[in-house]
């Protein structure tokens, strides 16, 4: 699994990148956000992520200084600029960076998931032939590396994708591990800077939203498919996730 992070100023466009793209299936996982350029440097020195997702205008260090300064500390992330404005100057400094593409926000559906994998696929390239190996290998077939997680983290993950409509709980995947409900806990929040409780409910709140999607599903009915038999707790944790009631985030999906 690569490891993302996302800079982003603006939170309604941080939190739809967050939530609306499905990072499982590019093999990916998402360990930050930041709303600006300082945070965004501090997070990438501390997390060392694969690929980092980032504003050009953003407030106290924008997204090419923020840029430069991680090259000028050694970083090897993967860098994928965002903005609002198509101005050619900004293209230019990107690319000089190092940048490995650029995105004219409004997204555009596929743009961003297109871009993602576009840089996978040079970093497998990347490591293949740095070993000298003719033929791509498929991933993480690959041994755990910095670009992958500790095989307990990936098993953690993969059960919450595959049980996120059950009770679960750290105890119920520790157990399901074999491994102790401390142990799993420090590493969860090492490796992802996410407690397991939060990824558990980001994750379902994602889920949530392309359901929603579907007019002929109701709230209820939602909330029962990722995991929540109290229909009003469900709601209150969309909202302060995601800014509107689930009901108010269907309508505008119509």
């Amino acid at each position: 699994m690569y490891k993302i992070i996302v800079i982003e100023d603006e939170t309604p466009v941080r939190r739809g990148i967050i939530l609306t793209t499905d990072w499982v299936s590019l093999e990916c996982v998402l360990v930050g956000e930041a709303a600006n350029g300082e945070e965004g440097l501090k997070m990438a020195l501390d997390l060392s992520p694969d690929i980092i997702i980032t504003d050009v205008k953003m407030p106290r260090m924008n997204g090419t200084e923020m840029v430069r300064a991680l090259k000028d500390s050694g970083s090897q992330s993967h860098i994928i600029m965002l903005t609002a404005y198509n101005d050619f100057n900004y293209v230019q400094s990107a690319l000089r960076l190092g940048v490995k593409d650029y995105l004219i926000k409004p997204l555009k559906n596929g743009d961003l998931e297109n871009s993602v994998k576009t840089v996978i696929d040079n970093i497998k390239n990347q490591i293949h032939a740095s070993s000298g190996e003719s033929t791509l290998l498929s991933v993480p077939n690959l041994p755990l590396s910095e670009h992958t997680f500790n095989k307990y983290i990936a098993g953690a993950i993969k059960y919450i994708d595959s049980h996120c409509r059950e009770d679960i709980s750290l105890t119920t995947v520790a157990r399901y591990l074999d491994i102790s409900e401390g142990y799993l806990s420090r590493i969860f929040k090492k490796e992802t800077n996410y407690t397991f409780t939060d990824y558990l409910i980001y994750y379902r709140i994602k889920m949530s939203m392309q359901l929603l999607k579907d007019q002929r599903l109701k709230v209820y009915e939602v909330a029962d498919s990722v995991g929540y038999s109290d229909t009003t707790y469900f709601s209150n944790q969309f909202k302060k996730i995601v800014g509107m009631s689930p009901t108010k985030y269907q309508e505008r999906c119509n």
